[in-house]
């Protein structure tokens, strides 16, 4: 059986145990990190070098890396439905994956900081501007497509999830990037994202 270490309330761990969800996949969990710890132990660090979350470990086979993990499940679990047989719609949803980490969830990380007791105000209102700016692109990609992909949902849509639903925890007006909301409403119906990204993440 699969076995994977990770938390909840992380995005990254999260993103997995969506995936997995999604693909029907039985696995066993071992709650890691945050306030469950076991990071930094030589049993964990010997699989995971980085002290970080999620590891899965499959049949012998040892992954981290949140994105790494998912196109692995996907591909490997998911092929015709997370993992298309043709390269070019593969592509086109995966290039969303390095987009949502790269930009997008570096461009929301002061705002989430500032939400926290205590937080900063430096820079965010440059903050602010770069994340409807990215908001902006997305909203415009998603007016053309009900996925960032295509038709369906898929790799992309996975790296995605969590900070589009953090993007809406943010005081934007409702009525700004529509088709983004809209696509936030349409993961919604997925119920593996319902369950461990909009019950789980704040």
């Amino acid at each position: 059986m699969i076995e994977v270490w990770g938390r909840s309330s992380s995005s990254n761990a999260a993103k997995v145990f969506w995936t997995l969800d999604e693909l029907k996949i039985d696995y066993a969990l071992h709650k890691a990190g945050g306030e469950f710890g076991g990071l930094d132990t030589p049993a964990y660090l010997a699989m995971n070098p980085n002290g970080r979350v999620p590891t899965l470990v499959d049949d012998g086979l040892v992954l981290w890396e949140s994105n790494a993990v998912v196109r692995y499940l996907a591909a490997q679990y998911g092929a015709g439905s997370l993992w298309p047989a043709s390269a070019r719609e593969r592509a086109a949803s995966d290039k969303w994956m390095d987009w949502a980490t790269v930009n997008f969830a570096a461009a929301l990380a002061p705002l989430r900081q500032k939400r926290a007791p205590g937080g900063a105000d430096a820079g965010l209102a440059t903050a602010a501007e770069r994340v409807d700016k990215l908001a902006g692109l997305l909203d415009r990609t998603l007016s053309a497509s009900p996925y960032v992909g295509g038709s369906r949902l898929g790799v992309g849509d996975v790296a995605l999830g969590p900070h589009v639903h953090r993007w809406t925890l943010l005081d934007v007006p409702p009525d700004r990037h529509p088709a983004l909301r809209s696509y936030y409403l349409r993961l919604c119906t997925h119920g593996a994202y319902k369950r461990h990204i909009v019950d789980k993440l704040t």
